[in-house]
Order: C-alpha cells, then sequence, then structure tokens
C-alpha cells in the first residue's frame, strides 16, 4: 500500500507532493496527462508572500527560486473612463517581496523539479476512473485497468475532478452571468511597457468594458471584462483580441499574442472536503472555484495542500476531520470575498454604479476615494494567508 497518493500535477497536486515528502511520508503522483505536456497560458500569476514562505517550508530554497524568476512590481495604477484616479510606487521591500508574477507553467516547472529531487514517484497517462474510500484506505483505479492503494489520497485533479465526482461530493454555489477574455501577450523586445498593474474601469477604448494589465516575466496579461451580452466571437477569439487590443496596450502587439482563453464567473465549494472515512483530503479546485480577482485560486489550493499534508503526517481521524473544517471555512470566505469583488466590478445596482462615479470625480480632491478604487475590484482581505486573497 502507499501511503499516499496525490491526483492530479497542477500547482497544488504538486505542492501537496512536496509538502507530504517534508513530512517524511512516500508520495505517488499521477496526472492523466503524458509526461511532458505542455500547458497554455499564464493562468494562475501571483505566487504571494504567505505562499512563498508555505513552499519554502517544504523545501527551503524554493521561494527563492521562483522569486529569482518572477517579477515583482512596486507601481499601482487605476483609471476611470481614461482619467487617473489612483497612483503609488512602493518601496522595494528590504526582505522578502509581497509577491512575484510568473506564468502557471513556470511555477509548475519549479515546483516539478522540486518534487523529483525530493523523490516523489510521478505516474503519467494515469487517468483516475474509480475510487473506493474505506475505514482502512482508498482504491483508486484508472481507464488503463492500474490500480492504486493507499493509507490517504490528496485529490488535486481540478475543477472536474474525477476524485469528488466518484465520491459523490456536491460542488456548492453559483454561476454567474458574463465572462471574461484573458489574454497572454509577449513583450516587444527593448520597448517594454511600464513593470505595473494598471486597472481600468468602464475603459473608453474598448466600449466602457475593465480591463487590467498585469506584468509577468516575459509579458503581459491582459484580462477584459465583458458585458451580459456579449459574445466570445466578439470579444474572445484570438482574432477579435487583434481588434480591440490595440486600445489598450497600443500598437505592435497584435502578433504578440502567446494565447487567449475566456471563463466564466464560478463561486462554488464543495459541501465537504473529505470522504466519510476521513481518507480523501479535496484541495485547490477540486474543493473550491473563485473568480481570479484578489488571486485567491492558486494560492489558497497551495494553502490547503499544506493544511492536507499536515494532516496526514498528523496520521488521525480527528485531523482530518479539523483539515476539512478550517479549509472549507477558508474557502466559504474566499467566495464570499470574492462575490463583494464582483459586484463591485460588475456592479448589478445602480447605486453602485453612482458610488464609483462619485468616487472618481472626488478623486482628486480625496485621496481616499482613488484608495476605494484602487482596492475594491480585489475584494477584502484578511485573517490567515490562506484565508484572504491579496489585493493587485
Amino acid at each position: 500500500m502507499n501511503p499516499v497518493v496525490v491526483v492530479g500535477a497542477g500547482p497544488v497536486g504538486l505542492s501537496a507532493a512536496l509538502a507530504l515528502r517534508g513530512h517524511g511520508l512516500d508520495v505517488t503522483l499521477l496526472e492523466a496527462d503524458p509526461k511532458g505536456r505542455e500547458r497554455p497560458g499564464s493562468r494562475a500569476l501571483f505566487v504571494h508572500r504567505e505562499t512563498l514562505g508555505l513552499l519554502d517550508g517544504m523545501c527551503p530554497g524554493l521561494a527563492a527560486e521562483i522569486t529569482s524568476y518572477g517579477r515583482t512590481w512596486h507601481t499601482r495604477r487605476t483609471l476611470y473612463r481614461g482619467r487617473e484616479v489612483y497612483s503609488r510606487t512602493f518601496p522595494p521591500p528590504t526582505g522578502a517581496p509581497p509577491f512575484t508574477s510568473l506564468r502557471q507553467v513556470d511555477t509548475e516547472r519549479f515546483l516539478r523539479a522540486a518534487c523529483e529531487r525530493t523523490g516523489v514517484a510521478f505516474e503519467w497517462d494515469a487517468r483516475v476512473a474509480g475510487v473506493r474510500a474505506a475505514v482502512d484506505g482508498v482504491t483508486l483505479s484508472c481507464e488503463d485497468g492500474r490500480e492504486w492503494r493507499a493509507g490517504h489520497v490528496v485529490a488535486a485533479d481540478g475543477a472536474r475532478s474525477a476524485v469528488r465526482r466518484e465520491l459523490g461530493i456536491a460542488m456548492e454555489g453559483v454561476h454567474g452571468e458574463g465572462f471574461h477574455v484573458v489574454v497572454d501577450v509577449a513583450d516587444v523586445p527593448g520597448a517594454e511597457l511600464p513593470l505595473e498593474r494598471v486597472f481600468h474601469y468602464e475603459h473608453p477604448g474598448v466600449g466602457g468594458r475593465s480591463v487590467m494589465r498585469v506584468p509577468f516575466t516575459g509579458g503581459f496579461q491582459v484580462d477584459l471584462q465583458c458585458h451580459d451580452d456579449d459574445t466570445r466571437e466578439a470579444y474572445g477569439t484570438e482574432e477579435a483580441v487583434r481588434r480591440w487590443l490595440p486600445a489598450v496596450v497600443g500598437d505592435g502587439y497584435a502578433d504578440r499574442i502567446l494565447w487567449v482563453s475566456t471563463y466564466r464567473f464560478l463561486r462554488k465549494v464543495a459541501a465537504s472536503f473529505t470522504d466519510p472515512h476521513r481518507r480523501v483530503l479535496l484541495v485547490g479546485e477540486a474543493a473550491h472555484l473563485f473568480p481570479p480577482f484578489g488571486a485567491r485560486g492558486m494560492n489558497s489550493g497551495i494553502a490547503d495542500a499544506a493544511a492536507a499534508a499536515e494532516a496526514i503526517a498528523a496520521g488521525t481521524y480527528q485531523a482530518v476531520e479539523g483539515f476539512a473544517e478550517v479549509r472549507r471555512a477558508a474557502g466559504l470566505y474566499n467566495s464570499a470575498a470574492a462575490g463583494i469583488a464582483l459586484e463591485h466590478l460588475r456592479p448589478q445596482r445602480r447605486s453602485v454604479r453612482l458610488r464609483q462615479r462619485a468616487a472618481a470625480a472626488l478623486a482628486p480632491v480625496l485621496p481616499s476615494c482613488g484608495s476605494w478604487l484602487e482596492h475594491a475590484p480585489y475584494g477584502p482581505r484578511g485573517g490567515a494567508p490562506a484565508v484572504a486573497g491579496r489585493k493587485y
């Protein structure tokens, strides 16, 4: 019997495997895709300071590897209908940076190398099709007939988690209206845009849609918030992006597009983060789905992974039960915080739109109004780093 099997080799599954090895446990990691798979797009960009601390606890020196490759900027700007209402440049930190920004595929590369160094056993092309949890352990069966028996299983197999489905655990929450478009754009060598994060309320160049631009190593991500009646054909294809991108970042980037994707606004949390026998632990998107604002997804998932490893290492029913209660509470907090952010980003109430307009008008004389416009799109933060997202 394997002491622990982790399902899913995304950043959360890799972190769970790494954390388990840090506790001295043997780990087998199952991944449905083949070895050497290519995962396009930046996806999750931010690794928070608190997350870097967790990763360094799993594998000393890993945080330095990631931050030396990622990018940290010190200027944040917010504009309302083309007029700047907030701008602040922070001094470089004296210690660990507040975050680093890099494509998820690069974060995974560092995590996978750390897992290989610490002795995680990888099994590729291992698509889970069946899960049987019992008092004394878990049996996983794959589509190709292979089986694994484990004392515990960490399910990090994403939004369409086969493990969660086989256990019959429901996702509870809301499926919001509308969608947003995410675009990765490569830098123009020698003519890089300023190293700053910029958010536009109702950008006049794209018909009053809100837009965010975020740098990462080698380029930047543009996030366009579409209206409820927009279509993917009009805004979410590469051809469509070529039409509207110059109004957001200027000319010269039409042939620098690396990736285009669209996402619906989901806020869902699993009804339980574990099975009745406390042998399977759900983490990351297998356990919760949030909109991207506040960078809650991957960061809270890595916190899930660290907590799951600690509970399994403790070796008791009560420890896993405690993990499930605490991490589900964190998921519900993040879901509520994301809902507050969405209410601000996609206001359905006229009173919210009027408040934004008034704050923009007053920002030149009342800096607190500009500060509110800057911070509100990311939702509240607070509590433990595993619970709340950070504002960028």
